[in-house]
């Protein structure tokens, strides 16, 4: 039998909120999901999130999403953030991005950790200085 393909999805944005609500009915392919400028994920960690893939976060230092509440109140609201250390994602580098919409811009850090996540290139990702259990090992979720 051939290899399921293995899927990442990354998530700019409010997109990242649309990851986060169907992240409970992934298929098993899912092994990553990278977000990037997120309002949040419709959860306070990953463990709400329901799903076995490998969740990763970045923010750039000069995004304004930063600024926006990361709360839910009754039902109003994104959740936590995912790049706050209690949400539990591994936090990548976003360095060379600049503002909201510079994740995906060649010669970035952002880019090249979409890449090497996207390839199974994990030995090649950068990992935001802050975060010491960002790391991947093979065998471990």
């Amino acid at each position: 039998a051939a290899a399921s393909p293995k899927v990442a999805l990354f998530c700019h944005s409010y997109g990242s909120v649309v990851c986060g609500v169907a992240a409970p009915e992934l298929p098993g392919s899912v092994t990553d999901i990278a977000v990037a400028g997120s309002p949040g994920m419709r959860a306070d960690n990953v463990a709400q999130l329901g799903t076995r893939a490998r969740v990763w976060a970045m923010r750039d230092r000069d995004d304004w999403i930063a600024d926006v509440p990361h709360m839910d109140v009754g039902g109003l609201g994104h959740g936590a953030d995912p790049v706050a250390d209690a949400f539990g994602a591994r936090h990548l580098s976003a360095r060379g991005a600049v503002g909201h919409t510079g994740y995906f811009v060649p010669h970035t850090r952002s880019l090249d950790n979409f890449a090497a996540i996207g390839t199974g290139s994990y030995e090649d990702i950068t990992c935001d200085s802050s975060d010491p259990h960002c790391s991947f090992v093979p065998g471990v979720s």
